[in-house]
Parts: structure tokens; C-alpha cells; sequence
């Protein structure tokens, strides 16, 4: 699958495109399985291509489109043709009745094929590409004026070949690295912990809390007493270093630029990657 041309076809908060040479320098030399529990975008999925990999995320509207697009890339390709071809000229009034019609189909648990492209397209024509929804769980994200077409079709195409074989699951962390043993690699790319200490704020109904963030923590002790090679990224904060520190991980602090975030003067910032191993080659920092 390596000579596969695949990349996220959602934009996701969080995603790591712009850390990829950062995280593949610091990529076990060989491991067993991939393990990835919070897969968003598949940014470092697509990337790797690994041949033996499960991936894992609690959003059951994301990873429907994950399922569809695998299973069944031309019926997909199909209803996202019909939403794009469909747009009216008022392309604002389409996507609020779109976005109202995606919003039923979450109230009735309709995870189908339908669903995976109204997800899609949502995607591609919100503000910033950012998944939020209320309190009630429906998806509140304005219009950004955009009229391009929705997919790369080859891409999805490739998108479908390299998820054959992939292990999809919907649901806790946990859960998804219960089979995780020795020589496996393990990616953990959870919600950010927020920069101000005092606000826990998440992209998700279901939310990252505190408990969470401390949930996560043991899990990467436990997945390293069991053997398996472990790698984290989250926002460079004090709660993390607490976490993860003074237990013999290596941490390494990198720049970053933050594009989801209103303030502009935002929009650069530090972020950690944690290591359960230590590379044979010198990491630059």
C-alpha cells in the first residue's frame, strides 16, 4: 500500500499533518501492530499506511464515514456527487438546510451512507473544518461561503484501498488498546488538554475532562509495562508534564502553528511528543 497517494479527507481539529517529520523521526524502528485511538483526520494513518493497524475514535458520525468509505467508496462517491451538484444558488441557505438535515439524521441514529456524506460536506463547507456540536448533540458549525467541490474522487478511491484490512472500532480509548501487547506501537493523539488550566473545554458532546486526561495517563503506563511502544502528542502544559513526567519518558517540545483559533495571535504555540522508548539515532530538537 506504500506507492497508495492517501491524505485525511476531512479537515479535523487537532490534526497532524504539520508534525508528521517530526513524528516519523521519532517512529519505532520496527514494531507489530498500530494502534491508534483517537484517530480524527488520519493524518499520521495515511501517512504510515501501516499493514496491520486498528484505529479507534469516540465520534460514531466520523467513524461512519471511516466504515462507509471503506466498504462502499462508490455509493459514497455517488451521494456526495448528488449534494454537491445539488447546491442551490444561495449557497448559505443550502448548507443551513443540509446541516439541518445531517442534525435529524444524529437525533434518529442514522449512521449510513447518507449521513457520511451530509458529514463530508459539512466538513468541507463549515467554518474552519471544525466538528462542534451543542449541548443537545447537534453539529452548530456556521457556513464559511464556500462552493468547491466537496472530494478529491481519486482520492477517496485510495482512501477505501488503504483501510482494507483495518481494524474500525467505535468507542473508548481503552477499549481500543485492550489487544495492544509487546512490540506494538501505540499513537495516542488525544483532545488537547486547554491552555488555561482553569477552562475544560472539548470538541465533543462526550468531552475530554480532567478524569480523562488522568485515565489516558495510566493507560500509557500500563501500555508500557505491557511492552508496547508508545507515542503522545498534546499541548505543552503543565498538567501534561505532571502526567507524564518524572517517570523516565522522553518528552520533546516542538513549534507549532494552531489554525483553528479566532486570535490570530494564537496561532503559534508548543506542543509535546512523548516517547516510552528511546530512538537508536540522535532526535534533533
Amino acid at each position: 500500500m506504500s506507492n497508495l497517494n492517501v491524505a485525511p479527507f476531512v479537515k479535523w481539529a487537532g490534526g497532524k499533518r504539520q508534525l508528521l517529520p517530526q513524528i516519523k523521526e521519532r517512529m519505532p524502528e520496527k514494531y507489530n501492530r498500530y494502534f491508534e485511538p483517537f484517530v480524527g483526520g488520519g493524518a499520521v494513518l495515511f501517512e504510515l499506511l501501516p499493514e496491520n493497524a486498528l484505529i479507534n475514535d469516540s465520534n460514531r458520525a466520523l467513524i461512519n464515514v471511516y466504515t462507509t468509505i471503506c466498504k462502499e467508496p462508490e455509493a459514497f462517491l455517488k451521494a456526495m456527487r448528488k449534494l454537491d451538484e445539488e447546491m442551490w444558488e444561495d449557497g448559505k441557505a443550502y448548507y443551513y438546510f443540509l446541516r439541518e438535515c445531517y442534525n435529524k439524521k444524529l437525533m434518529k441514529s442514522e449512521y449510513d451512507i447518507e449521513q457520511a456524506a451530509l458529514f463530508v460536506f459539512m466538513n468541507k463547507h463549515c467554518f474552519n473544518g471544525l466538528y462542534r456540536v451543542n449541548g443537545k448533540g447537534l453539529f452548530n458549525v456556521p457556513y464559511n461561503q464556500s462552493r468547491r467541490a466537496s472530494v478529491d474522487e481519486k482520492l477517496i478511491r485510495n482512501v477505501s484501498k488503504s483501510l482494507q484490512g483495518v481494524i474500525i472500532m467505535n468507542g473508548d480509548f481503552e477499549d481500543a488498546c485492550a489487544n495492544a501487547a509487546e512490540g506494538d506501537f501505540v499513537f495516542l493523539d488525544s483532545p488537547y488538554a486547554p491552555l488555561n488550566p482553569t477552562s475544560f473545554e472539548s470538541y465533543t458532546k462526550e468531552g475530554f475532562d480532567i478524569e480523562s486526561h488522568k485515565r489516558l495517563a495510566r493507560l500509557y503506563d500500563d501500555l508500557t509495562a505491557r511492552g508496547c511502544y508508545c507515542m503522545l502528542t498534546n499541548h505543552n502544559t503543565e498538567f501534561i508534564k505532571e502526567l507524564y513526567g518524572n517517570k523516565g519518558y522522553k518528552i520533546d517540545v516542538v513549534s507549532v502553528k494552531r489554525m483553528i483559533n479566532s486570535d490570530a495571535s494564537n496561532r503559534v504555540g508548543e506542543e509535546v511528543i512523548i516517547c516510552n522508548y528511546e530512538k537508536k539515532a540522535a532526535v534533533a530538537r
